[in-house]
C-alpha cells in the first residue's frame, strides 16, 4: 500500500484540508468586514455630502443675502431709497423714462444707433432722462451680470452723473457688451476694465473700491425692484407724460434716430 493512500496519510491530509479551509474562512470573512466596513463608510460619506448639499442648497445665496444689506445710496439719486435716478437740465420741460437691462441686447444696439442722440438732447436741455435698471435677464438665466452692473452703475453713478451716462454707454458698446448668455458682467474685474474707458472712472479707486465691495448691491436690488413695481414688462422700453414711445412698428422702441426724434418730437409737442 502506499504511504500516500495510508489512513493516517488520509487523515492528515484532511486536517491539513480542514486548517485550510478555516484560513480561507478567516479571509473571506475579514474581505467581507473590510467591504462592508467600506461601503458603510462610502454611504455615510455619500449622505454627508448629500446632507451638506442640501444644507447649501438651502443656504441664501449672496444676492439674496444682499437684500439685508444696509442700503448705500449713490450720490446723485434722490427717493426714500435712492432709486429715483433723474439726470438733466432743471429746465427741461418734460422726463424720458428709460427702462434698461444691463445684459439686454436690444438695449445695446438701441444705445450703439440712439445713445448718442439721447444724449446730446439731454445735454440740449430738450429733456432730462429718468433711469430704472432692471435684473430679469439674470432671473431668466440663473446669472447675476444685470445686478453686478447696476452696481456698478450705482458706484458710477456716485462719481457724477456724466461719468454714470458715459459708463453706460460703455457697458452698451460693440466693444464691451457680451452676448446675452455670456454672464460676463458677474466679474468685477471686467466691469472695472470696461470702466477704465470712461475719463472720470479710469484709475478712480474709490470707484474701484465700491464695485469690488459690492457697496451699492443693495441698492441695485433696490432699483431691480423698482423695475418690476412699474408694471413694464421688457427693455428697452421709453416712457414720457406716462405714454410708451413706440418706432414706426407701434410696439418697440424706436430703433433709429430718425424714428426716436420723430417719436420724441412728438410727445414734445403734444
Amino acid at each position: 500500500m502506499s504511504k500516500r493512500n495510508s489512513q493516517p496519510a488520509k487523515t492528515a491530509a484532511r486536517e491539513r484540508l480542514r486548517q485550510e479551509r478555516e484560513r480561507q474562512a478567516k479571509r473571506d470573512k475579514t474581505k467581507r468586514q473590510v467591504i462592508v466596513a467600506a461601503s458603510v463608510v462610502a454611504v455615510l460619506a455619500a449622505a454627508g455630502g448629500i446632507g451638506y448639499a442640501v444644507v447649501q442648497n438651502n443656504k441664501p445665496g449672496y444676492w439674496e443675502a444682499a437684500k439685508d444689506d444696509k442700503l448705500v445710496k449713490p450720490a446723485n439719486t434722490s427717493g426714500a431709497d435712492g432709486t429715483t435716478v433723474v439726470i438733466g437740465k432743471s429746465t427741461a420741460p418734460k422726463t424720458l423714462e428709460m427702462y434698461e437691462d444691463p445684459r439686454c441686447p436690444i438695449c445695446a444696439q438701441f444705445e450703439q444707433t440712439v445713445g448718442a442722440t439721447v444724449k446730446k438732447d439731454v445735454d440740449d436741455g430738450k429733456f432730462k432722462i429718468q433711469y430704472v435698471g432692471a435684473s430679469f435677464i439674470d432671473n431668466n438665466t440663473q446669472g447675476e451680470g444685470s445686478k453686478n452692473a447696476l452696481s456698478a452703475m450705482g458706484a458710477a453713478l456716485n462719481v457724477s452723473p456724466e461719468a454714470f451716462l458715459e459708463y453706460k454707454a460703455a457697458l452698451y458698446s460693440k466693444q464691451w457688451h457680451p452676448d446675452e448668455t455670456d454672464d460676463k458682467f458677474k466679474d468685477d474685474s471686467y466691469l472695472i476694465k470696461v470702466a477704465d474707458t470712461v475719463p472720470a472712472l479710469k484709475g478712480n479707486a474709490a470707484f474701484q473700491k465700491a464695485v469690488k465691495d459690492g457697496t451699492y448691491d443693495k441698492w441695485a436690488l433696490d432699483m431691480s425692484g423698482a423695475f418690476n413695481k412699474s408694471g413694464v414688462q421688457g427693455t428697452p422700453t421709453l416712457k414720457m407724460d406716462g405714454k410708451t414711445i413706440t418706432g414706426s412698428d407701434g410696439q418697440n422702441a424706436p430703433m433709429t434716430v430718425p424714428e426716436f426724434t420723430t417719436a420724441i418730437d412728438k410727445v414734445l409737442q403734444g
